[in-house]
């Protein structure tokens, strides 16, 4: 009786957690731009898991799991580092058919980063082809190009062997993908679980990467700032890139829950998506991305078949990158909000833009600081490549140094936008008051919508109490 009672609270707790990703299987588009298609098929994955027993007992393990995977690694360059970092950068490389782009992503990695951010940082490389051939021709081509940075224990080189994978043939045929597909992205699910579970005790965060891309000069310090600003925060994942799975920062501690989750579902889904769920599963519902992104993607072949792949962040700079203060703020607007577009996505590193409709003249966007502070630059993006005409055609910036019924006042204008777009510094040195508000005021009317992507500010001091 109490085995019956305890294997009913072990399907029930479990069907519970598999029905919180099927809601987020086939949530609107306004979460996961899933087609009709998708939804239904999401929906089968969602069920077939949920009567799975196998999948009922390995949820409640990965639910629970704070230990690593019992998995067997090669040591192909470099030892693992005997003082724990502050971040691991992590990546996975298979042979391709065309083009090999795995030393030129290193070779970015550290002429984008100084010896002083090397200290804190360890970079780990999975070659996870099961031609140990070309794994030890690489690791050697590596060991020569980069030794400096194997001695000095920067890098790490590793394989998991073919015997630790599951079965890879067979699998079910989810978004009716080809067999060689479904095989291709399955083998990649395992890869980076590996890979994941080989760095949970390296540093205290861990930030993927893919084989094929270029990095901001000075990302390491951005990263530390961007953890800072979250400081006191709940988060599960931070982003770097809007891309797959480039740029995606984990708390090390999750590593081991995170590389069990992608070998529990490696056949159904690619990895990104799974991604978005194990997010989604630990309650951080909306995206946290900051801008501009720190990683580009660089490689113009897939790896599964040399396929084309054209993909590029729009949202990249390759120049040293200060990511924005944006002190607490509140955000009003007297134009016309559009659906969930709201206000407070121009402002916060929560993923997405401020749309609205239609604005006249006088209407206002207006940031309003929790306390006062001293601005140094402020940069404004109106539109988005996809919506080149959502620009804000006529407005001016202005900011209030006074504050009076929980409202600025004595506002000075310090510029207008100029086709959609504002950049403005040494506002310190034109606003001697702290500020109180920023407010975008529109001049003139216009029958295009307006998207306002970006609101950033910096600042010079700390917060004026």
């Amino acid at each position: 009786m109490r085995c019956f009672l305890k294997r009913t609270v072990i399907l029930s707790a479990c069907s519970l957690c598999l029905l919180f990703v099927f809601k987020n299987l086939h949530e609107g588009n306004e979460d996961f731009n899933t087609n009709e298609e998708e939804k239904r098929l999401g929906r089968e994955i969602a069920l077939n898991q949920l009567y799975s027993i196998r999948n009922v007992h390995n949820f409640l393990e990965l639910w629970n799991a704070s230990s690593v995977m019992n998995v067997s690694y090669q040591y192909l360059a470099g030892i693992p580092p005997l003082k724990k970092k502050y971040l691991t950068i992590g990546l996975s490389s298979v042979k391709r058919q065309r083009g090999n782009y795995l030393q030129e992503t290193l070779k970015s990695i550290f002429k984008q980063s100084t010896n002083e951010e090397l200290k804190d940082m360890v970079v780990v490389v999975h070659l996870a082809d099961f031609d140990v051939e070309w794994n030890s021709r690489t690791a050697q081509e590596i060991s020569s190009k980069f030794a400096h940075y194997i001695i000095s224990g920067h890098l790490l080189i590793i394989h998991a062997p073919e015997k630790n994978y599951p079965p890879l043939t067979g699998l079910k045929r989810n978004f009716n993908d080809p067999p060689n597909r479904v095989t291709f992205r399955s083998k990649q699910n395992i890869d980076y679980a590996f890979l994941l579970n080989f760095c949970a005790s390296l540093s205290d965060y861990y930030i993927m990467i893919e084989d094929d891309v270029y990095c901001a000069k000075s990302f390491f310090t951005a990263i530390k700032k961007a953890v800072a600003s979250r400081e006191g925060s709940y988060w599960v994942t931070l982003e770097f890139s809007k891309l797959g799975y480039i740029g995606k920062l984990y708390h090390s501690s999750e590593l081991p829950r995170l590389a069990q989750f992608l070998f529990l579902f490696y056949q159904e889904m690619p990895c990104d998506w799974l991604l978005t769920h194990f997010r989604s599963l630990l309650t951080q519902k909306e995206v946290i991305r900051f801008r501009p992104s720190l990683f580009q993607h660089n490689g113009y072949y897939s790896s599964f078949q040399g396929t084309a792949n054209k993909l590029k962040d729009d949202d990249f700079e390759g120049d040293s990158v200060d990511f924005p203060d944006n002190p607490p703020a509140d955000i009003h607007t007297s134009i016309t909000v559009f659906e969930q577009y709201a206000p407070h996505k121009a402002y916060s590193n929560v993923d997405g833009y401020f749309w609205g409709k239609s604005p006249h003249v006088n209407n206002h966007f207006t940031v309003m600081f929790i306390k006062p502070v001293n601005i140094s630059h402020i940069n404004i993006k109106t539109g988005t490549q996809e919506r080149p005409n959502d620009i804000l055609h006529s407005g001016k910036v202005e900011i209030g140094t006074k504050m009076t019924n929980k409202m600025c006042a004595d506002y000075i204008s310090i510029g207008d936008l100029a086709r959609g777009q504002f950049d403005q510094s040494g506002i310190e040195h034109l606003i001697k008051s702290p500020a109180e508000c920023i407010r975008i005021l529109v001049t003139n009317d216009q029958k295009e919508w307006v998207i306002i992507k970006s609101i950033n500010v910096w600042t010079k001091k700390e917060n004026i109490a």
